[in-house]
């Protein structure tokens, strides 16, 4: 089968993000009726539908659904091509990193400083990202390296664990596992969670604490069970405030509980959760000195910690 260009793979992408023609056409700067054409033509060399379509509504199927994350991929990868080789052009050698503000960016401060004190150290520029970017800006060549907390993608990225600390569920103060002095996973197995946007399968079993190996997970809790549907969230205050509403309980950072004291929620040690964790990443197999002299530096600083207990 002839494979896919760059092009239909975009075509495809707006399409199914914006789950209508009209303004997928629109967004492509074209017209609908080759858009349409273009689609129908990748669904006969693919042998399946991509999309269900009538009058009334346009719908990814299963294999659509599939394939769009690995097209979103496919494109970030290869418009990172031409970033990185841009910057590997410029005269004055020159490094992106990014972090998510909070205690990734201080670390990402530190790690800076320290490594822009080393003799011929490139010149570093710090962009401040948001929920789940920082992989994406990685791939896609908008960053060479990023500090990343848990739940990560790892799809290709080369990264290096830094930090690791104990998670405890956050729960509404009246809230009966309030009364224990420290819970399992398999406690918070029928309490609602809060989701983020676009969460995926793998996230969200790490969030609700089901994300174990069977083989490992003294619970019983299948990572393949949702937990009960909790309210959206966008941001770390956020979650604070439905936990504290009653509307759900979270599974959070020992850090994130600790700088937010509150009256109105108790906060239990989960004894068996997966860490959360803080790690460096990078391309998945560069080479440039100065992206490796970067995360020598990281690693020298931030040797991962065995847990306090």
């Amino acid at each position: 089968m002839e494979g896919l260009d760059v092009r239909e793979l975009r075509y495809f992408v707006a399409v199914a993000e914006e789950l209508n023609f009209s303004r997928a056409a629109k967004r492509l700067g074209m017209a609908q009726p080759p858009l349409s054409r273009a689609i129908s033509q990748m669904e006969r060399r693919l042998g399946a539908d991509l999309f269900d379509r009538n009058t009334h509504r346009v719908a990814l199927t299963d294999f659509g659904k599939s394939m769009l994350d690995e097209a979103r991929f496919a494109l970030d990868v290869l418009a990172g091509v031409t970033r990185r080789a841009h910057r590997a052009a410029l005269t004055t050698p020159t490094l992106v990193v990014t972090a998510k503000p909070g205690i990734a960016t201080g670390m990402l401060r530190r790690i800076v400083d320290a490594y822009t004190a080393l003799p011929g150290a490139a010149r570093v520029e710090i962009v401040v990202s948001g929920y789940r970017g920082q992989a994406e800006m990685v791939r896609d060549g908008r960053a060479d390296m990023a500090l990343l907390s848990s739940y990560f993608d790892q799809r290709g990225l080369d990264v290096e664990p830094l930090t690791a600390e104990r998670r405890v569920a956050a729960l509404p103060a009246g809230h009966p596992l309030a009364q224990h002095d420290e819970l399992r996973c398999r406690n918070l197995e029928d309490e609602p969670v809060p989701h983020w946007p676009r969460m995926t399968p793998a996230e969200h079993a790490y969030w609700s604490g089901r994300d174990r190996p069977a083989a490992r997970n003294p619970s019983g809790i299948s990572e393949t069970e949702a937990a009960p549907p909790g309210p959206l969230v966008s941001d770390p205050s956020q979650l604070i405030e439905v936990v504290a509403l009653g509307q759900a309980v979270a599974l959070i950072p020992q850090s994130l509980a600790e700088a937010n004291p509150r009256t109105d929620i108790a906060y239990r040690p989960v004894t068996d959760a997966t860490p959360y964790t803080i790690a460096i990443a990078w391309f998945e197999g560069s080479r440039r000195h100065h992206v490796a002299q970067f995360v020598h530096t990281a690693t020298r600083l931030h040797q991962p910690q065995s847990m306090a207990g």
